[in-house]
């Protein structure tokens, strides 16, 4: 009994390192994808290709990392992690808010015309629950948006067929800078608030005849709880390694847009801010010490690197309408 009782415990030690070292190995997240990938082989570069390319590289990674989609799994010991789902889940938002102006504004030459049918139903495929594991998955659906996007761009760089389109405009490229902007402002609010902060009431300044709904709070103490904060951080992790993808296809596609308006330094403000965000985590738990206290603040660091990011994206906004 004693000997059955040993080695029932060993067994036990031994699978708990196996799914510890899983976890680990599964926790890692993938590579930025490096700019030259956006370029065509033959030589020529049909404006779209890059950006088309990027949303298709960056949701593959998403699903081909090791362990896959973890978002969606009922088993240990995905289960039992909670950093990398909060990774893919910031990624797949941002890839979803880039699929929706590609259907709305990038495929579209005026306000009349119809949206591309393939990136229609590709933002629909998108936009499914990330943590649906039954019939369809998560991941089933994210993989036929990838064909969908696949047959986008094959018919967009076909000389032979005119039907699917990609302008590289400065007001289009505007419309998805507006989205970042407040994906941008709402990652640093909420870093932020890791180490709780008594916030006023803005929301009708400016105009003396705004209303809203109901009466606010003049001040309210906003604070991140304290088993959230390490999953606000990986969230917005996740979404600026999206993010970062998506800015260096951007730099290739609207390379003519952004040198007439004197902006390229200006995207590689942004680029540079974002490559920050992706720096080694060299410490096991993400620390929340206050601002100026003796242990680091994490979230602090990454809240600084979004809200310069985002400082620079609206500076490239004002470039792109007035430059």
């Amino acid at each position: 009994m004693q000997m059955t009782w040993k080695k029932g415990v060993g067994i036990a030690v031994v699978i708990f390192f196996i799914g510890y070292f899983m976890a680990v190995w599964w926790s890692v997240a993938p590579d930025v994808i490096e700019q030259d990938v956006y370029q065509q082989d033959n030589g020529s570069q049909v404006t779209g290709y890059a950006t088309t390319t990027s949303l298709i590289l960056t949701v593959e990674a998403l699903l081909d990392k090791p362990g896959g989609w973890l978002s969606n799994d009922v088993t240990p010991p995905s289960i039992l992690m909670d950093n990398m789902p909060a990774f893919e889940f910031g990624a797949i938002e941002q890839a979803r808010d880039l699929a929706l102006i590609m259907r709305k504004e990038f495929s579209r030459s005026q306000s009349q015309s119809t949206a591309d049918k393939d990136l229609l139903a590709a933002h629909s495929k998108l936009n499914i629950e990330h943590t649906s594991w039954l019939v369809p998955s998560a991941e089933g659906e994210y993989r036929d948006a990838v064909k969908l996007l696949k047959l986008y761009r094959a018919r967009m760089i076909a000389t032979d067929n005119p039907d699917a389109q990609f302008y590289a405009r400065a007001d289009n490229l505007n419309e998805w800078l507006k989205e970042i902007q407040k994906r941008l402002g709402s990652m640093s609010q909420r870093l932020s608030a890791s180490v709780g902060q008594e916030r006023l009431n803005t929301d009708l300044s400016g105009d003396s005849s705004a209303s809203q709904s109901t009466p606010g709070y003049v001040a309210q103490e906003i604070r991140t709880s304290w088993w959230k904060i390490d999953d606000v951080f990986y969230e917005t992790r996740g979404a600026t390694w999206a993010l970062l993808n998506f800015m260096k296809a951007i730099e290739v596609d609207f390379a003519d847009v952004l040198k007439k308006k004197n902006a390229q330094v200006s995207l590689r403000q942004i680029i540079r801010e974002l490559e920050e965000t992706q720096q080694s985590v060299w410490s096991p738990l993400i620390l929340n010490g206050s601002g100026f206290g003796v242990v680091a603040n994490h979230s602090l660091v990454m809240a600084n690197y979004i809200s310069r990011a985002n400082a620079a994206v609206i500076d490239l906004t004002i470039l792109l309408t007035q430059g």
